[in-house]
């Protein structure tokens, strides 16, 4: 079966809604009160408490561009347990931290 990119997929069978909720998505980011790096981290927890392991992979990758630590990306699937127990942030963990260390760094490396 071909994988296909739900993103891509989302933006040529309905440009129009794709890009209203990013839009949205991006006043929420810079309107939000949060630093881009709190947002990640916290969009990070969110994302674990629902399972969505894709969803975690990718912010982790946005959340150290914007010069969040391993540590950091560590604390927050851990404090997100506190939610979802174990079985929800077990998921995560080790697919978030492949994400973290394959990822370039706030200076692009």
């Amino acid at each position: 079966m071909d994988s296909k990119n739900f993103f891509e997929v989302w933006a040529k069978e309905s440009p129009e809604t794709s890009k209203a909720f990013f839009d949205f998505a991006g006043a929420i980011g810079k309107y939000g009160g949060l630093d881009p790096k709190t947002f990640q981290l916290v969009y990070i927890g969110m994302q674990v408490c629902r399972g969505n392991v894709a969803s975690v992979c990718g912010h982790t990758a946005f959340a150290k561009a914007a010069g969040a630590t391993r540590e950091e990306i560590i604390g927050v699937i851990a404090t997100s347990m506190m939610e979802v127990g174990i079985n929800g942030a077990c998921d995560c963990l080790v697919p978030a931290l492949e994400a973290y260390d394959n990822a370039p760094g706030p200076d692009g490396e």
